[in-house]
């Protein structure tokens, strides 16, 4: 059935796209660019953005496909809801940047406290129907926070690399591949075709975000997608290759928090101007840091896939 799910939302996303962009440009849900990213990234700025909407939308397709072809799926409806709190959080944030014409959307502590919440709903609502076990570790009660720290963590891992045109589509589709894989050891189909769902809207999208992008999915599309994997990993119990997949993301976010933690260190012993001269890298996340250096943005993602696609195999080799 993952190849039904897949295919039917490759194909429903394919097909909506291009009406979804048009609506999503005559209403202003339009790109604006952060003072923080490149100069390069100007040429972007107007580009329609919320696409995350197709991804859901071809997700749906493929998901009742799967069901209407007689798979269970009762177990994936946690994560379900999880995935739709996360994408209502996204939608709210993009919505406040469309209206104010700025990039400024949720504050950070409101967005954070949102998915405090969601995290914490979903964990309680699985307390009960899984172990606490991980690769043969009790972790006991500590497990539960570990849990809505990963959720969180995740959700702004994808968030973070979402900056270059196929770049979070396309790793995302490469992680969730994976999950399906993994996922097929224990013959977990909900699992299987939720995850198959999830990738075969990622490579829809793709067909529109592939650079020159024609559409961003925006925080609709990014926090949907990395809540969707966290909560994969944790209702599927495939939260140690999980983390292997979700290589690249972590050293996203590994390299924010680097960036920040050195400059203000410096900025303490040597002063803000020395801090602001010799940071830790040019620019963050990651991916501006290559941009900077003058590596093209398409050999910048692809690299990158490629980078996803070997810790896919390291994550599998591990786990089997």
């Amino acid at each position: 059935m993952c190849s039904v799910a897949f295919v039917a939302a490759l194909v429903a996303g394919t097909a909506i796209g291009k009406p979804v962009i048009d609506v999503l440009r005559i209403r202003g849900a339009r790109q604006t660019v952060s003072e923080d990213a490149p100069s390069s990234h100007a040429a972007k700025q107007g580009t329609p953005t919320m696409g995350g909407i197709i991804i859901l939308v071809a997700f749906t397709a493929g998901f009742a496909a799967a069901w209407l072809g007689g798979a269970r799926l009762s177990g994936a409806v946690p994560v379900c809801v999880l995935i739709a709190c996360c994408a209502a959080i996204g939608l709210w944030d993009d919505l406040l940047i469309a209206r104010r014409g700025k990039n400024l959307g949720l504050k950070a502590r409101h967005k954070l406290a949102l998915q405090v919440i969601a995290a914490i709903g979903f964990v309680c609502w699985l307390s009960g129907s899984i172990t606490t076990t991980v690769q043969g570790v009790e972790l006991g009660w500590a497990y539960y926070p570990l849990a809505v720290v990963l959720i969180v963590g995740l959700t702004n891992a994808v968030n973070l690399m979402d900056g270059l045109d196929g770049l979070a589509a396309g790793v995302c589709a490469i992680i969730l591949v994976g999950i399906v894989l993994a996922s097929s050891v224990h013959n977990a189909a909900w699992s299987v075709c939720l995850a198959a769902s999830l990738a075969g809207g990622c490579c829809a999208f793709l067909w529109f975000n592939c650079h020159p992008a024609q559409v961003f999915m925006g925080d609709t599309g990014s926090l949907a997608l990395g809540g969707a994997i966290a909560g994969l990993a944790l209702a599927g119990k495939l939260e140690v290759p999980t983390q292997v997949f979700a290589v690249v993301p972590w050293i996203e976010t590994l390299s924010v928090i680097g960036q920040v933690a050195v400059f203000k260190v410096r900025k303490a012993q040597r002063g803000l101007a020395y801090a602001q001269v010799h940071r830790l890298f040019r620019r963050t996340p990651l991916h501006h840091h290559f941009e900077e250096l003058g590596m093209p943005e398409t050999r910048i993602v692809a690299r990158f896939w490629l980078a996803s696609a070997a810790a896919v195999a390291l994550g599998l080799l591990v786990w089997r």
